[in-house]
């Protein structure tokens, strides 16, 4: 079960950087994001879904580690990670719950809500 949470958990963060590659090149779509208040993000919010690509992938590997199915960080990082995760994708809930845009509400929320189980479902494997 904590393998299959943890590749899930990896689908979700594909997606999720799929989303952030589009909203880089220009896509109409920022109302979803960054505190919908762009339909197009500017320059420094683009700088940002770059970021979070990159965070995606750290997250993908603590996730995977934490599952048993790659080593990279050590067992005690991963472990700890893997609880900096759940609470970062629980903060997510609150704070896209209370973003201003309410498509980002629609969809963020639910995203993170998926995320937050399937990194506790991991975490508890």
């Amino acid at each position: 079960m904590t393998e299959i949470a943890a590749i899930a958990a990896c689908a979700v963060l594909a997606a999720l950087a799929v989303f952030q590659i589009a909203l880089i090149a220009g896509a109409p779509i920022g109302r979803f994001a960054w505190g919908g208040q762009h339909d197009v993000l500017p320059p420094r919010l683009r700088s940002g879904s770059a970021f979070s690509i990159l965070l995606y992938v750290v997250f993908a590997i603590v996730l995977l580690e934490r599952a048993g199915l790659v080593t990279v960080f050590g067992a005690a990082f991963a472990q700890t990670a893997g609880w900096v995760l759940f609470g970062y994708f629980v903060l997510g809930i609150v704070m896209n719950g209370i973003s201003r845009s309410r498509p980002e509400r629609s969809v963020m929320v639910p995203v993170c809500v998926l995320l937050a189980v399937l990194v506790l479902l991991v975490n508890l494997g």
